[in-house]
């Protein structure tokens, strides 16, 4: 867990004001972010935070509560269900959605986020130890969508045949990078 929201829990549990706005601040656009573009509006966002947050404070109080994941990642899991939850009353949302208020689905909802963030992470610390030229080669591949003559050239390759394997060895290097980060967890 991370400074900060060890910080916020503490804070929390304490009863301190300044913790809660700054809680609110600092995780609301992710939440307008997710109602807004899954037919909702800011309006509908400052609702379902407001509960997200007041349920995550009335937690955070329990002796017993511990958090085990991020708070950004509790917050958006517990935004994302009570939003759905809201969808399915007003007919725009079709899936199943259990019908309990209990914390089990989203508990079990927050672990499945939790893993494919632990994933994330590894991913990144394998891209950090990748390297140059093949982290520029990844990015530029994936993340700006660069073509593989636009690659090519860039990094003098004679063409964009060339560029396209050593890109598969970066990948290969990437593969095997993060393999090891994961066995190191």
């Amino acid at each position: 867990m991370y400074y900060f929201d060890e910080l916020i829990v503490a804070e929390i549990r304490k009863k301190s004001e300044v913790a809660l706005r700054e809680l609110y601040k600092t995780h609301f656009p992710m939440v307008v972010n997710l109602i807004c573009t899954n037919n909702g509006s800011e309006q509908e966002a400052k609702d379902v935070y407001q509960e997200a947050v007041l349920a995550f404070y009335q937690k955070v109080q329990q002796p017993e509560f511990v958090l085990t994941c991020k708070i950004k990642t509790y917050l958006y899991a517990v935004c994302r269900r009570l939003w759905l939850k809201r969808l399915a009353e007003k007919k725009r949302f079709h899936g199943n959605i259990e019908e309990s208020e209990s914390f089990l689905g989203i508990e079990e909802e927050m672990t499945d986020i939790v893993e494919k963030e632990k994933r994330f992470d590894t991913m990144s610390r394998a891209m950090e130890g990748l390297g140059e030229p093949c982290l520029s080669i990844i990015k530029d591949f994936y993340i700006h969508d660069l073509s593989m003559e636009v690659i090519g050239g860039k990094f003098g390759y004679t063409n964009a045949d060339n560029a396209k394997n050593q890109k598969y060895k970066c990948l290969q290097r990437l593969k095997k990078l993060f393999f090891e980060k994961h066995k190191e967890e």
